[in-house]
């Protein structure tokens, strides 16, 4: 049986696609180039770090308070900067982080109104 090894990539619609991943390259440093995004390698990924899928329940309030359907996760090296980085530029940050056995998570609202955690992962095994 075909498995499936990793996900390839997170493909969503925007307003403005070239603004919006300038916006992602200027505060946070997303190497995106037009017009395919960015490319992720994986010997970039911090000891500890690891791509988690996980479908959610439809009552979910764990993307609040975005409206949208999705969330995504990006692995930052140092989660207090990159917050404060995307406050400046304007971003809606979410108050409250979160320290865990593998790692630190905060979140802001982007540009176009998505709900985005940032985790710096603590160097282990990973969860």
């Amino acid at each position: 049986m075909a498995k499936v090894l990793g996900v390839g990539g997170v493909f969503f619609k925007a307003k403005d696609s070239s603004a919006l991943g300038e916006w992602y390259k200027k505060h946070l440093g997303v190497p995106v180039e037009a017009p395919y995004g960015a490319n992720f390698m994986p010997a970039t990924m911090p000891a500890g770090g690891l791509t988690v899928w996980t479908p959610f329940k439809q009552e979910t309030d764990y993307f609040s308070p975005s409206e949208k359907e999705f969330m995504f996760n990006l692995v930052v090296d140092n989660l207090d900067e990159a917050l404060e980085q995307v406050r400046a530029a304007g971003a809606q940050v979410m108050e409250e982080t979160m320290d865990e056995d593998y790692g630190k998570f905060g979140w802001f609202i982007d540009p176009e109104g998505n709900k985005v955690e940032l985790w710096e992962p603590k160097a282990s095994e990973g969860i």
